[in-house]
């Protein structure tokens, strides 16, 4: 029996995710090519993702406030600690307001790889970001291969594996 909620539960998330999905969000699908993403990083940095061609970007929004981003961030932190000489890339957005920048930094202290604030981005083709955790993946030519919208909130090293390794792997 709890089986069958839990899987009700996934089945009535992804219909809501399907329903509530902003107009801009039904542009980009997988297997399409991703939809621009730039961003000036914590560090001051710029990321742009049609420079990141050749390389397997992983995209995550985020929030401080977000118990679920907050837990999912160790392991792609190890997976990207693990893979980012394999060609990863990972940048997380940050969708905390302005006054809680320096909660955002505080967080970002621990991990390797790089964030942004969303006020410092451009990523208008994603959609509205309205459902945190939020993850693309795009594989090195630039081809969306995980469009979190139609996937299970959040993502763990068994996702990771799944999804980002065969990328990585495929040169």
């Amino acid at each position: 029996m709890p089986e069958r909620r839990s899987a009700l539960r996934a089945i009535l998330a992804g219909g809501a995710a399907f329903a509530l999905r902003s107009p801009q969000a039904w542009a980009i699908a997988e297997g399409k090519p991703a939809p621009p993403l730039s961003a000036t990083l914590f560090d001051g940095s710029h990321f742009d993702l049609a420079s990141a061609r050749g390389k397997v970007v992983l995209v995550n929004f985020w929030a401080t406030w977000c118990a679920p981003c907050r837990a999912e961030m160790p392991a792609i932190d190890t997976f990207y600690r693990q893979h980012r000489g394999d060609g990863l890339v990972v940048v997380a957005v940050s969708m905390d307001r302005p006054g809680d920048e320096a909660k955002a930094r505080a967080v970002m202290k621990d991990y390797a790889f790089d964030a942004a604030f969303a006020r410092d981005a451009s990523f208008k083709d994603y959609g509205r970001i309205w459902r945190l955790p939020l993850t693309f993946v795009v594989d090195r030519a630039g081809v969306l291969r995980r469009d979190d919208w139609y996937e299970d909130p959040g993502i763990d090293s068994a996702k990771l594996d799944a999804v980002v390794l065969p990328l990585l792997r495929a040169k």
